[in-house]
């Protein structure tokens, strides 16, 4: 269903807006932005990456109020999210925005906007739910990060290992997770293989996030443990099959 208001000023520019840059725009328009605390202020001004999307929209008489959805993820992998109110209910029916630091501050802030109750058919509010935004990176840790991405590949032994080229990459991780993948049945009707498979994803120092796939098993001659590293899921669950072709 398309929305009937202009939403140009919300599409993301070419090249994407900073954080920091979208972060002074959202400020500068809201009427009630001196009521953020400073230290969320403060968090937001060193975010990595920032990401915006309509939450919810009320159409009515003439009237309409949207709220918007802002997340900025921060360099220990947490995000913090601000609500954005828009509406033309004031006098004059010019735009007006407001921002909120919880849903539940946003919530009161809409319940007291006077919209008029629900008209006849032809003319009921329209109320648009788009999926929720993309949930951003989660659940890191920064706990030695790096340490951890030189550990892992000193221990991988497939020759087709990463390179140097990762290893550089890795060595301003400044956080990662850890994943046991329970992933998709094996190709050409295989049954399950006696392998265990982790994603390791790591938060650089510039925003972006690189993972690494780990096979972990005991297929070898002497049946001791071994540990393969793969750039890419599909490289590690190739090599877990030819692993066990050779078996079977």
């Amino acid at each position: 269903m398309s929305v009937p208001y202009d939403t140009a000023a919300y599409e993301p520019p070419d090249p994407p807006e900073p954080p920091e840059e979208h972060l002074a725009r959202l400020l500068g328009r809201a009427l009630n932005s001196f009521e953020l605390p400073d230290e969320t202020v403060r968090l937001l001004d060193c975010a990595l990456a920032h990401d915006g999307s309509l939450h919810s929209a009320h159409h009515s008489a003439g009237l309409h109020r949207e709220t918007y959805r802002h997340t900025w993820l921060l360099a220990d992998g947490s995000a913090v999210t601000l609500w954005e109110l828009v509406h033309n209910t004031a006098r004059g029916s010019e735009p007006q925005h407001e921002i909120y630091v919880d849903e539940e501050e946003l919530r009161t802030a809409t319940a007291r906007l006077p919209l008029p109750p629900d008209a006849p058919d032809f003319e009921l509010p329209v109320t648009v739910l788009p999926a929720p935004a993309p949930v951003l990176r989660q659940a890191y840790v920064s706990d030695g990060s790096a340490d951890h991405a030189r550990r892992l590949l000193r221990r991988a032994e497939n020759p087709d290992r990463p390179g140097s080229e990762t290893s550089a990459l890795l060595s301003t991780a400044c956080a990662h997770r850890i994943t046991q993948a329970f992933g998709r049945p094996s190709r050409a009707g295989r049954q399950a293989l006696s392998f265990s498979l982790y994603e390791h994803a790591f938060l650089l120092g510039d925003g972006a996030e690189l993972s690494l796939w780990e096979v972990e098993h005991t297929l070898t001659p002497d049946g001791r443990h071994m540990c393969e590293v793969y750039t890419s899921e599909d490289a590690a669950r190739d090599a877990m099959e030819r692993r066990a072709a050779r078996v079977s």
